[in-house]
């Protein structure tokens, strides 16, 4: 079956069963409910082939989730370009339906936007940086786009987006690699003068960057500040009423998208 709901059961070995199921060809197993917390409004779109599996990750030495989402009338996302998605540090994976964001993916491409592939993995809560044998980063850069290329995405174009550690944890990678990624979006990213994304600015060079921070949000003079830091002028950086959690982010995924599917599009070129 092409489409796997994100909260369908998988059934896994376990006493009197003979293996696992295989989703897409990830092992996966039965997913608990998500946890209560603020979601944003989400757009009256379809969700496409959205799924949400478990998979080994001999990066970070453990099992994670792994999601990922198509916009409807994609199919199963074949030869769409991929945007990786990195978590806030109160957020996983897991989070990733309850807050809409397949919906938000077909809204973006019904109203223009070139169609890509969203695809997040569970970091934990390192800021996406390598503690001891746990590397998240190593997880984003090498081992999602080899589940995103099983799966028949375009891992040749990638950009990236994350929200307040996740925003941290995308601008970094973007640093980490430079020309790699197409662009990256940045919502409320949890920066501070002197950190490893201000020290590392200078690498982004020729990556466009989106920043958006609310003006109630605790963030903001740090993000403004590394807006001004950055080697050249940010393609987006929008401050408007809100504070840091996604009644705000939700606002502005919208214009994210559209940033990330320009970005992606085939006829872009490095």
């Amino acid at each position: 079956m092409a489409h796997v709901l994100t909260r369908r059961r998988v059934l896994l070995a376990g006493a009197g069963t003979a293996g696992a199921a295989l989703v897409g060809g990830l092992a996966a197993r039965e997913l608990s409910r998500p946890r209560n917390g603020p979601a944003p409004a989400v757009p009256d779109a379809p969700a496409g082939d959205e799924r949400l599996v478990r998979i080994n990750s001999g990066a970070r030495g453990r099992e994670v989730d792994f999601w990922t989402a198509v916009p409807d009338g994609y199919g199963d996302g074949r030869g769409l370009p991929v945007c990786l998605v990195l978590h806030g540090a109160s957020a996983t994976a897991r989070d990733f339906p309850r807050f809409g964001f397949a919906h938000f993916l077909t809204d973006a491409v019904r109203r223009g936007v070139p169609p890509f592939a969203l695809a997040g993995a569970t970091g934990g809560r390192l800021s996406w940086r390598r503690s001891g044998d746990d590397d998240p980063q190593r997880m984003v850069r090498e081992e999602v786009p080899t589940w995103c290329a099983r799966r028949g995405f375009d891992t040749s174009r990638m950009a990236a987006w994350g929200w307040s550690m996740g925003g941290f944890g995308a601008l970094l990678l973007a640093e980490a690699y430079p020309t790699w990624l197409r662009a990256v979006a940045a919502f409320s990213p949890a920066v501070r003068p002197g950190d490893p994304v201000f020290t590392g600015a200078d690498r982004l060079r020729g990556t466009p960057v989106g920043l958006w921070c609310g003006r109630q949000d605790n963030f903001l003079r740090d993000v403004r500040a590394l807006a001004r830091a950055l080697p050249e002028p940010p393609a987006r950086a929008e401050w408007a009423d809100g504070r840091h959690n996604f009644a705000y982010w939700g606002t502005v995924i919208p214009d994210a998208f559209a940033l990330v599917g320009a970005a992606l599009a085939p006829a872009r070129r490095r």
